[in-house]
């Protein structure tokens, strides 16, 4: 039961990382974003992550929940970091638009 009220809450976070992976990729800027947040956030997920190889290890768990949550910690960390990736381009973005403006 836990395992479910685990994935639903991950489900739950997933769903709004494709809408900012869309709007960092048609806005082309950086500008709004935190770098700072999205990385924390990454952490986040990572120590989700690591729970739930320590859940393997220690209580040896492998239910089809349990396996729902990992899946899903799997993917919205990759979501994650394809809107960092993405901070990074639009921040290049940004940085060649300044240039020009300027000149």
């Amino acid at each position: 039961m836990l395992n479910l009220f685990e994935a639903l809450m991950i489900i739950a976070f997933a769903i709004s990382w494709p809408v900012s992976i869309y709007k960092s990729y048609t806005s082309r800027t950086a500008k709004g974003k935190s770098l700072f947040f999205e990385v924390f956030i990454w952490f986040g997920y990572v120590f989700g992550i690591i729970r739930k190889i320590l859940q393997i290890i220690y209580e040896n768990e492998f239910g089809g929940l349990f396996w729902l949550a990992f899946v899903v910690y799997i993917i919205t960390i990759t979501l994650v970091t394809t809107d960092i990736l993405l901070y990074f381009r639009n921040t290049k973005l940004d940085k060649l638009a300044e240039r020009e403006s300027v000149q």
